[in-house]
């Protein structure tokens, strides 16, 4: 069986899972605030150790692409980077929202629609609609959150929601929406996705992939006292 080792570093949830096809081998995740940059390291370490595979043994590393904090998975891509590198192996992006999606059909019915919401500030977050069948029937983006947002969506039955931005949906979204709690992300969501384009040999170009960040970066100035 093909060994995958993959990441999760967007939000800020930090996880890292060892699999092999549809079997998980190890996992190590925390919620911890700020835990990417002390904790992925040793968290790759240990679940490798744990199931007694060397590097060289991964068929690939996966890891996931965005859109998410920039820290995080600027964290999260050069780490999969490093490991793809010394192991000689192809790297997988997978889409944060499309993992979050997949997380969500096992709670959804058909009919419903299943949306990953991920913070970005205020009342924005990165977010696409997905079917029942995992296929985007919205544009992936940055959304600013209005009721005629969610009157615009499709039809559907229940309006599903997941992730970190799923909860300042809630009052706009209706009487139809459900907010998935116990969905969050996981390199196990990752994993399962990378393991389909491991098959289909769906891989990225190591030296020139960049996080999928949806809007660019920018950097606040530091407010210096006695300056305007």
């Amino acid at each position: 069986m093909s060994i995958l080792l993959s990441i999760e570093t967007a939000t800020h949830v930090c996880s890292v899972a060892l699999t092999s096809g549809g079997r998980l081998l190890a996992l190590r995740e925390t919620n911890e605030k700020n835990a990417h940059s002390k904790l992925l390291a040793v968290y790759v370490d240990e679940v490798l150790k744990e199931a007694g595979v060397k590097p060289s043994q991964l068929a690939g590393v996966a890891v996931s692409e965005g859109p998410g904090s920039y820290t995080g998975l600027r964290i999260g891509v050069s780490a999969a980077k490093g490991l793809c590198y010394a192991a000689s192996v192809p790297l997988i992006p997978v889409g944060t929202l499309h993992s979050l999606a997949y997380a969500m059909k096992q709670f959804a019915s058909e009919g419903d629609a299943l949306m990953p919401a991920i913070d970005a500030r205020r009342m924005e977050v990165y977010t696409c609609v997905f079917n029942h069948s995992l296929e985007a029937v919205t544009q992936p983006g940055p959304v600013v959150l209005s009721q005629p947002f969610f009157e615009g969506l499709p039809l559907h039955n229940r309006l599903l929601l997941a992730g970190d931005g799923g909860a300042k949906c809630l009052t706009l979204a209706g009487d139809r929406a459900l907010l998935l709690q116990q969905v969050q992300p996981s390199a196990v969501h990752v994993a399962a996705l990378a393991h389909q384009k491991l098959d289909a040999r769906q891989f990225a170009d190591t030296a020139y992939f960049e996080p999928y960040y949806m809007k660019e970066f920018v950097a606040g100035m530091p407010h210096v006292k006695g300056l305007q």
